[in-house]
């Protein structure tokens, strides 16, 4: 008996198109994290090593009985966690590409752009929140702090920092289109540069008046200011989170026109070709 295979054709605008090509991507990267233990034990290896530290840190200081309380630190790492990662992830992603000289090969698929964005930004939120849930789990067995802590306030925080390390990963990722390989460390260190300047471990005051004004603008800062808020007692400073939220919307949208603008000028200036050498 013979079996026979029905191809089923999709009109190449539709959305059920667009979602085939978008899990296309997915299933690509997962495939090949799948396959790569050491991909495996890096997503957990170095949030592990930050949450242990910290968490000795603080244990530390309560012994000493330091008027600091061990969920702000751990709370801190862990939302550090999500900014870092969903920034490095997809810069990540981005680079394999090129790495594998497999660029050239993504730009003359049928896959837009927009789609390719969609699915690496897809993966990197599994692997975020798969790593988030590892460490939150450390956190909760070895020092008994819980995210639930953090109340209602955690979907605002996670998702907040979530979309800024988005836009960060899309500025390395317009930083390699433009300049070339030897940009790949602005990808991957670039959300080092947000760290100092986000609260995330002091509150914003400790900064000096010029970085202070320059904190208020980064998303993150609300988002940190507003865990110690809800940790000491307080309620979820709503309009903080919506001004944080308005200036992703605009970070978002403003790296996005600079990835675009970024594609054309490697597309123009024949630079995805040295991509796939």
């Amino acid at each position: 008996m013979t079996t026979q295979l029905t191809t089923v054709t999709l009109p190449p605008l539709s959305l059920a198109a667009r979602r085939t090509r978008v899990m296309g991507v997915v299933r690509r990267d997962f495939a090949a994290l799948r396959r790569s233990p050491v991909r495996m034990f890096e997503i957990l290896f170095w949030p592990t090593i930050e949450l242990v530290l910290w968490g000795f840190v603080t244990l530390f200081l309560q012994a000493q009985r330091v008027p600091f309380v061990v969920a702000f630190l751990l709370g801190a790492v862990l939302l550090w966690q999500v900014l870092q990662k969903a920034s490095n992830e997809i810069s990540i992603a981005f680079l394999e590409d090129i790495w594998s000289r497999n660029l050239l090969n993504v730009q003359v698929s049928p896959l837009s752009s927009v789609e390719y964005l969609a699915g690496l930004v897809l993966f990197s939120l599994g692997k975020v929140a798969f790593a988030v849930a590892v460490m939150a789990g450390l956190a909760l067995g070895l020092y008994g702090f819980g995210l639930s802590s953090m109340g209602v306030g955690l979907v605002p925080f996670m998702g907040i920092l979530l979309v800024l390390g988005w836009s960060l990963g899309l500025v390395g990722i317009a930083a390699v289109l433009r300049f070339g390989e030897n940009a790949q460390v602005i990808a991957w260190s670039l959300v080092f540069v947000v760290q100092p300047l986000a609260g995330i471990f002091y509150p914003i005051s400790v900064l000096p008046e010029p970085l202070r004004t320059i904190s208020w603008l980064l998303p993150a800062s609300h988002v940190f200011e507003g865990m110690r808020t809800v940790m000491g007692g307080g309620a979820v400073p709503w309009d903080r989170l919506a001004w944080a939220g308005g200036l992703n919307v605009v970070y978002l949208a403003g790296t996005v026109g600079l990835f675009a603008w970024a594609l054309r000028y490697a597309r123009r200036h024949g630079k995805l070709s040295r991509f796939g050498d």
